[in-house]
């Protein structure tokens, strides 16, 4: 059920950013629990060539949060719903169990631009408690849309 609700979300943002007038497009995450690497990638490396402004306008979790290493920091802003959630990189056994990737939750870290990255590392860093940037702290690093 959550991976089903993971594609439909990222098929949305995907739609939305076909949907977008060529002059002054955008992308507008209105909500991502997040889900597999992959397809977060591949979405965000197509937007960061398009040229296309992102908006963050509701949660982004997990690998959504990977837009900010993937599209420059000039093209994305946030609204005053946006809410950023970051956690340690995790993977899922043959049997279904769920297990830490230290050396992926580093690489990811390291990806992130430096204020993030050091917005999550005065919290601890990476673990798997969600930290979630929002607010003025979010507003501190990102400006808010217009």
């Amino acid at each position: 059920m959550r991976k089903a609700f993971a594609r439909l979300v990222l098929l949305a943002v995907a739609l939305c950013g076909l949907a977008a007038m060529p002059a002054q497009a955008e992308i507008r995450i209105l909500g991502s629990p997040g889900g597999q690497v992959g397809p977060f990638l591949d979405l965000f490396e197509q937007i960061r060539n398009s040229g296309e402004r992102v908006v963050i306008d509701g949660p982004c979790l997990s690998a959504c949060t990977l837009v900010l290493s993937m599209v420059p920091n000039e093209r994305i802003c946030v609204t005053r719903r946006a809410i950023l959630g970051f956690h340690a990189a995790r993977s899922i056994d043959r049997r279904g169990r769920m297990y830490a990737e230290p050396e992926a939750s580093e690489l990811v870290l390291e990806a992130y631009p430096a204020a993030v990255q050091g917005w999550i590392r005065r919290r601890g860093g990476l673990t798997s408690r969600l930290l979630l940037l929002r607010g003025r702290e979010l507003t501190a690093i990102y400006p808010s849309c217009r």
